[in-house]
């Protein structure tokens, strides 16, 4: 994949106050809004109040048109106001103005938890390519919602998950703001044009980058409201479906380059790994069709073959022998009860 010349987003504004540095920087905060200004200032309170010297905070006001910037101002950070150029490229644009080896990038609409920076760096080392860990649900008031997700132990390795991702091509990951990932893994997101999110492709290759340390212990907070930029509270239907999948088959194909380059001589397989195969399975119950029995065994060998949580296995396959079984109508229902988190 050739890199391929962006042009940086245009700088607007800009608030730079001097900053009173009293040790090296371990971690990033990297902030990019748009257009939420009724939770970016709780998320930039959020990392502000833990007080912490040798964590960095950047805000990046991605063109929003309604108050976000004003907001943004008024906590005294240091923030750029850029025209609208998609969550990728603000927060590659963030990520130069930081010397941090490590960064966090936090979704405007969501928030970290008391002493979590602490946690985090505590735990920081060079061989460590990547942090996980799970986040509380919460509504658009901040009340909580529902229990922690997703359900994660507490080890450190990356030979499991390597072994996920190059046969069943997915492995269990929070959202955006469940992670802390290595400066160097970060650089990839300059060779993702294919893509708006920031994490996809960093996500995917971070074991092959080193360690990943996971921690069961909730350390953020995920806000669900009718704007996310995810599964949660919005409809399932073909088109999103289909999207998703367009954009897992490139970050797959640029995660194999990626893979040849390093050394690696094993590659993903895209046409029949794990992933595909369930997002096949959906929308063939989206359509009201009906799935084909050997389908569903493909998954449940997959599952069991590859997976090393048992449990986690177990429920899955029962979950995929019933979408087989019910009527389309309840199976359907039962889908959008899934993908929905409820």
């Amino acid at each position: 994949m050739e890199r391929r010349s962006a042009r940086r987003p245009l700088v607007i504004a800009e608030n730079e106050p001097p900053v009173a540095q009293t040790a090296p920087f371990s971690l990033a905060v990297i902030i990019t809004c748009w257009n939420y200004a009724e939770f970016v200032g709780p998320a930039i309170d959020s990392v502000l109040s833990q007080n912490v010297p040798n964590c960095e905070l950047v805000v990046v006001d991605d063109g929003s048109i309604d108050d976000s910037w004003n907001v943004i101002l008024s906590k005294g950070v240091r923030a750029y106001r850029i025209e609208n150029s998609g969550q990728r490229r603000a927060c590659a644009f963030a990520l130069e103005k930081t010397s941090s080896p490590f960064i966090l990038f936090l979704d405007a609409d969501d928030e970290l938890c008391p002493h979590s920076i602490e946690t985090l760096i505590s735990k920081l080392d060079n061989s460590i390519a990547k942090i996980q860990y799970p986040l509380v649900k919460i509504d658009s008031a901040g009340n909580r919602i529902g229990d922690a997700f997703p359900k994660l132990g507490d080890w450190r390795g990356r030979e499991k998950i390597k072994e996920q991702i190059l046969c069943s091509g997915v492995y269990t990951t929070p959202p955006t703001s469940g992670n802390v990932f290595r400066r160097d893994l970060c650089s990839l997101v300059e060779d993702a044009d294919y893509d708006t999110a920031v994490d996809g492709i960093i996500l995917f290759a971070a074991p092959f980058y080193g360690d990943i340390i996971s921690i069961s212990k909730p350390l953020g907070l995920y806000r669900v409201h009718d704007r996310n930029d995810s599964g949660f509270n919005t409809a399932i239907d073909k088109d999103k479906i289909n999207r998703g999948l367009n954009r897992y088959v490139q970050r797959i194909d640029h995660l194999n380059i990626i893979l040849k380059t390093m050394g690696e001589r094993n590659s993903v397989e895209v046409i029949s790994n794990l992933f595909i195969l369930q997002q096949r399975i959906y929308l063939n119950v989206i359509s009201g069709k009906r799935n084909r029995f050997h389908n569903i065994i493909s998954i449940i060998k997959h599952l069991f073959l590859h997976d090393h949580n048992r449990i986690k296995s177990f429920w899955l396959s029962s979950f995929f022998l019933l979408l087989y079984a019910l009527p389309p109508k309840q199976s359907k229902s039962l889908l959008t009860y899934r993908y929905n988190g409820l």
